[in-house]
């Protein structure tokens, strides 16, 4: 019988373990004590669950290895991050192989979500669990492969709605694998290829961020030009197979991020990638854009007058994620300019927002009269309808 752990309690490994724990005895293992604290309290500062729903759920939240050992099936969603010179940081997948070794035992499975560049999971993490364990993967121990696809702040797109691609090349309870799966996915794509889907997990997004990166280089040219961005956006959106990208600031941690692990093989194999930084250097450098476009807004303001707050600052729309936000960025960069100007995020959690000196409560934001958004959730857009007769400047 399968009993699942699941390491990695982030916007991925949360949500598994919400599925999961109504089909089987599942336990949450984070190494950040604070944020198991917070979920046995039924605090998920990432807000995209409630109390309600995760005191209900029969689980444990767990931060010490040793009491996972009971398991025989880990699901590994720790995250991949890049160095500052855009190199992959494989510290966080090296750092829970090396914890599982201690605790693997014959027969346990270990799949790993975690989104990787092709190899990563044959030739970096089998290679650790093996030479800690003493044990041999395929034979003692089996490891698959599942990219994850959760999309924070998308409820239309939830596990539930979704095709979930499986890679498990092993015969060992292939079946049960498969079904504790089904609970994940709408459809459960099975192959027995590990490179191919850690693969397709980097190119879904690549694919994604070069196309954002182009719509966001047309948006410039047509401002340049004093061309109507929207009509000519509407207008090509006639024909057919037109992809209708929005232009915006990407973060969070997989499009600014997966580019460079795909073009990192891609160079270890002395293969030059043309296109698939393509996106990045444009997509950043929307950052400076929208921060030059708020401070030639704030020139045509009698400031001294006014009190400014710039709201939105996580990475993307109804998502309290603020890893890579040009958002927090830009308001980082202007409030060393003028610490009068404030930042407010309602989808951010009190603590987290006192951390960063964030004003914590909407009724505070009352005392202001110029109100700059650049991620526009969906509650904020409520709040602001309170302040009609106030300046509300969306600068993208």
């Amino acid at each position: 019988m399968i009993k699942p752990c699941i390491i990695g309690l982030g916007y991925v490994g949360l949500p598994i373990l919400m599925n999961l724990s109504k089909k089987y005895k599942t336990i949450g293992y984070d190494n950040s004590e604070q944020r198991i604290k917070n979920l046995k309290r039924g605090i998920d500062t990432f807000n995209e669950f409630n109390k309600k729903d995760l005191i209900k759920i029969k689980t444990n939240y767990i931060n010490i290895i040793k009491k996972i050992k009971l398991c025989n099936l880990f699901i590994v969603t720790v995250p991949t991050p890049i160095f500052p010179n855009k190199k992959p940081n494989l510290k966080h997948l090296k750092d829970v192989c090396n914890k599982i070794s201690k605790i693997l035992k014959k027969k346990d499975i270990i799949i790993f979500e975690s989104t990787v560049y092709p190899g990563v999971t044959n030739d970096f993490c089998i290679k650790i669990l093996e030479k800690k364990s003493k044990l041999v993967e395929g034979k003692d121990f089996f490891v698959g492969y599942s990219p994850e696809r959760v999309n924070p702040g998308d409820k239309k797109h939830s596990l539930k709605n979704i095709n979930k691609i499986l890679a498990y090349p092993h015969k060992y309870m292939k079946n049960e694998v498969k079904k504790m799966y089904s609970f994940l996915g709408k459809k459960i794509i099975l192959t027995n290829n590990v490179k191919e889907a850690e693969t397709a997990k980097v190119i879904e997004n690549i694919q994604r961020d070069v196309n954002i990166g182009l719509i966001n280089e047309f948006y410039l040219v047509c401002n340049k030009l004093n061309i109507n961005f929207n009509n000519v956006i509407n207008l090509a959106s006639t024909k057919w197979n037109f992809l209708k990208f929005k232009p915006g600031l990407v973060g969070g941690h997989c499009l600014p991020v997966d580019p460079y692990y795909f073009s990192h093989i891609s160079k270890k194999n002395k293969i030059q990638t043309k296109i698939t930084l393509a996106g990045r250097s444009i997509n950043d450098s929307m950052a400076k854009v929208v921060e030059k476009k708020i401070l030639d807004k704030l020139k045509k303001i009698d400031i001294k007058n006014k009190r400014i707050v710039i709201c939105g600052l996580s990475y993307k729309k109804d998502v309290a994620d603020l890893r890579n936000s040009l958002s927090l960025k830009i308001f980082n960069n202007i409030h060393k300019r003028n610490k009068d100007i404030k930042g407010y995020d309602p989808l951010i959690n009190t603590d987290i927002s006192k951390k960063n000196k964030f004003i914590t409560s909407p009724n505070s934001l009352s005392k202001f009269n110029v109100f700059i958004v650049l991620t526009n959730h969906t509650s904020l857009s409520n709040i602001l309808k309170k302040f009609k007769n106030k300046i509300i400047f969306y600068p993208i």
